[in-house]
């Protein structure tokens, strides 16, 4: 699992993959820069120390020169590559998650809940962010370095180069190796707090109303209190073992110095070194633990990537429940829908919801389906608007099972209001366009005024570009109902689904929104789908829906 979640992350890069050597070339040469300018400087003060002739040093101090300014352009620009690299495949990873996320709304997606998807979608893409900066291009960087150290020390003698590549690699492997173990629960532990909270924050926020109504806010803000508290905890754990391992990493450099120099300083004393390139060593050693230095966070970022992965992974790997045929047939051009035969159950273990269910609706019929809460109404609609597949049973459109047609052909036929309309945080106008983005200003108040909403519109004020909240709270019931009628009529789609269009709302919203519901019906094929009498005068037939079973019919 792990393997293959290594090799998806990687698959991101391949096209990059000019920009990822960009990188990593230049990250080396910040480093190797940073070597050069410590090394470079440490052979100048310990050689001025013994006043050479300034010929002498003239090559250090060119050095010294290059490499100061080396150093600062390879890191603007490192960090430049690199940040632009991983910006540009979050970005891509965010426009494929939401891709891979559309085919498996409504029906797949209902085993996640809201606070745990939006942790996933969000959090856990987000969390790949350190798997392309902090975890790809460290170690890679740490490794040429670490060559480049053993060639350049083997030149003070192969002993030195050796005691100095050993300790570079116990700092380099084992350290963070052992820091990744000491990682792993509590990293787990603050993914899992953080999705339960993330959970409880977002049914908080949309059962505040209740909460409050119920004086069980208190009770509420304890429970968030508690979860916050468990994410706060794993996080200084993992803070706690990050500094250790700073720590560690400080004291192996050190120690890595001192082993260097009792390797080095009987070689001076013996005439094989000359005795100004201690000090160079010693630095030499310091700036190369800057490559070291990541290495254990980078493990650290390994597992939490690759939990974020495999979280997000489980919800787009998803198998969409209505899949496309690979060779759809062209949309015919009847909009008659008829039913044969439908069955459905959610699962094989499960209840059937529908059985044996057969209608009929040719262009501009009214037919009405009418039937108590958990008759199977719902589930109904859901297999129409091909949220759910067909089978057994048969729903055909124009003729064409639409199981050989795509999704989307089918959808573009059918316009719905239903009592749970989904009005965006967004202006009346924005809500609108989304049945029809090219539509102009007289379209939109032709439908409104047909949806008779218009005039209600003009007296808000900024009209059609009023923000009207999320769900559309700053509007009442029945407001809300005829922007969704609205909505419909812009559409003109030719059949036209109303799902409990007027649940719960008062008698005098009800016969508003009926009579709105009066010029959209007419001229064009309409389900009522309804467990209230209200309306059913207009229908030319009213079939009636009684535990997935149609029992009666009425003309």
């Amino acid at each position: 699992m792990a393997d293959s979640t290594w090799v998806r992350l990687l698959q991101w890069v391949r096209p990059l993959w000019k920009q990822t050597v960009a990188a990593l070339l230049l990250g080396v040469a910040t480093v190797g820069s940073g070597m050069g300018l410590m090394m470079t400087s440490a052979y100048i003060i310990s050689a001025a120390a013994l006043h050479p002739s300034i010929a002498v040093l003239q090559v250090a101090i060119v050095g010294v020169r290059v490499f100061g300014i080396s150093r600062g352009v390879a890191r603007y620009f490192e960090r430049l590559v690199s940040h632009n690299l991983n910006l540009t495949l979050l970005t891509q990873i965010r426009v494929w998650v939401y891709e891979r996320l559309e085919p498996l709304a409504p029906a797949r997606l209902q085993s996640f809940g809201s606070g745990d998807l939006l942790t996933r979608i969000v959090a856990d893409v987000n969390g790949l962010e350190h798997f392309y900066v902090r975890v790809l291009a460290p170690p890679l960087v740490a490794g040429v370095i670490w060559l480049l150290v053993l060639l350049i020390f083997s030149q003070f003698g192969g002993m030195i180069a050796l005691t100095v590549g050993l300790c570079m690699a116990v700092a380099g492997v084992i350290v963070p190796g052992l820091v990744r173990q000491a990682g792993l629960k509590p990293g787990q532990r603050q993914i899992q707090a953080r999705k339960e909270m993330n959970e409880a924050l977002v049914e908080g926020i949309q059962g505040l109303p209740d909460l409050l109504a119920f004086g069980a806010e208190e009770r509420y803000l304890a429970d968030i209190q508690r979860l916050g508290d468990q994410v706060a905890q794993a996080q200084r754990q993992s803070g706690d073992i990050a500094t250790l391992s700073d720590a560690a990493i400080g004291l192996i450099m050190n120690l890595t110095v001192a082993a260097a120099l009792i390797v080095a300083i009987p070689r001076v004393t013996g005439g094989q070194l000359d005795g100004v390139y201690l000090a160079v060593i010693v630095l030499g050693i310091m700036a190369a633990f800057e490559s070291i230095a990541p290495l254990p966070s980078t493990l650290q970022f390994l597992d939490g990537s690759l939990r974020s992965a495999r979280r997000l992974f489980e919800v787009v790997d998803a198998v969409p429940a209505v899949v496309d045929p690979a060779q759809p047939r062209p949309l015919p051009a009847s909009v008659d829908l008829t039913v044969t035969d439908l069955t459905f159950r959610y699962g094989p273990d499960d209840a059937l919801v529908l059985d044996g269910v057969s209608f009929d609706l040719p262009a501009g019929k009214r037919l009405a389906i009418v039937g108590v809460s958990g008759a199977g109404k719902s589930t109904l609609l859901n297999l129409l608007l091909r949220f759910w597949d067909v089978a057994p049973g048969r729903i055909r459109l124009g003729g064409q099972d639409v199981r050989d047609l795509r999704a989307d052909q089918v959808r573009a036929q059918i316009g719905v209001v239903s009592q749970r309309t989904h009005l965006f945080n967004d202006t009346i106008r924005g809500n609108l366009l989304i049945a029809d983005p090219q539509a102009d200003d007289d379209a939109l108040e032709a439908a409104c005024r047909q949806a008779q909403i218009h005039d209600f519109i003009l007296g808000l004020p900024d009209g059609y570009d009023t923000w009207i909240g999320e769900q559309g709270l700053l509007l009442s019931g029945g407001e809300r109902q005829r922007l969704a009628i609205a909505r419909a009529l812009l559409k003109n789609a030719p059949i036209l689904i109303l799902d409990e269009a007027t649940a719960h709302l008062d008698p005098v919203a009800e016969r508003e929104v009926w009579q709105a519901l009066a010029g959209l019906i007419a001229h064009r094929s309409t389900l009522v789908i309804t467990h209230q009498p209200a309306g059913l005068e207009l229908m030319d037939e009213v079939l009636v829906l009684e535990d997935g079973r149609l029992v009666a019919s009425a003309r």
